[in-house]
């Protein structure tokens, strides 16, 4: 796969789009009387991660590795234990093995991933692991006295498909991230309402369900092109 300056890649609307929500972001930051400089740090990375992703660029995955480790301390934090768990123990390790997998599979000689069609046989399995991960999990944030135990067991199930059809290269991870985006908007607004300083939180998922939705769109007009592409040159090499 070419790797280049994955800000190269993105279009004039893409720049405008991750140039928003980072100012989103940061407005969000300083109004706040209480500054909070994890939460604005690990925001930052989060949007500029998801506009990359939504490129197919293997750069949004090295970051998404980044996010979740600053995400899962933020939420030890405030007790959010589930959302601590999910994301330094299946996001980033199952983000680390997207990169491989996305750095293994390249759309022809450029730094766009190849976009992939779900299997049946996936399909099952998928459906299989999320509902023994999200029972499993269900328990043991139980045991941890997880704040807003139904709320962080749902974050759990949807974070667990997003993650793994990233991993599958396919173009519904990123609904997937959106139904995580709105259950983690719900968690930091109930956090907010204690504790003013989670409002960067609650804009930055804000802006994740805006890039996420983006990100549903690009990949399938990526994928109707590379098909196409594929169509082409199977043509000609007739």
């Amino acid at each position: 796969m070419k790797i280049g300056n994955p800000f190269k890649a993105l279009s004039k609307f893409e720049l405008a789009l991750w140039i928003g929500s980072v100012i989103t972001v940061t407005v969000s930051f300083l109004l706040l009387p209480d500054k909070d400089y994890l939460s604005l740090t690990a925001s930052l990375i989060g949007v500029t991660a998801l506009i990359f992703v939504s490129k197919g660029l293997v750069a949004g995955q090295v970051l998404t590795v980044v996010f979740a480790v600053f995400y899962g301390i933020i939420s030890c934090f405030f007790q959010y234990y589930g959302e601590m768990i999910t994301y330094l123990g299946m996001t980033s390790p199952i983000a680390v093995f997207s990169v491989i997998s996305w750095l293994k599979h390249p759309y022809g000689g450029t730094d766009e991933v190849a976009v992939s069609k779900v299997t049946g046989k996936q399909t099952a399995v998928l459906a299989v692991l999320t509902v023994a991960v999200t029972a499993a999990f269900y328990f043991i944030l139980q045991a941890l006295g997880t704040a807003n135990l139904f709320f962080s067991t749902v974050s759990v199930a949807t974070s667990f498909v997003a993650c793994s059809l990233s991993y599958l290269r396919s173009p519904f991870y990123a609904v997937g991230y959106a139904a995580n985006d709105i259950v983690l908007i719900i968690l930091w607004v109930l956090a907010a309402m204690e504790d003013i300083s989670c409002v960067p939180m609650v804009a930055c998922f804000g802006v994740f369900f805006i890039n996420d939705m983006y990100g549903f769109f690009n990949w399938q007009r990526m994928k109707k092109r590379q098909v196409a592409d594929s169509r082409e040159k199977a043509e000609l090499n007739r």
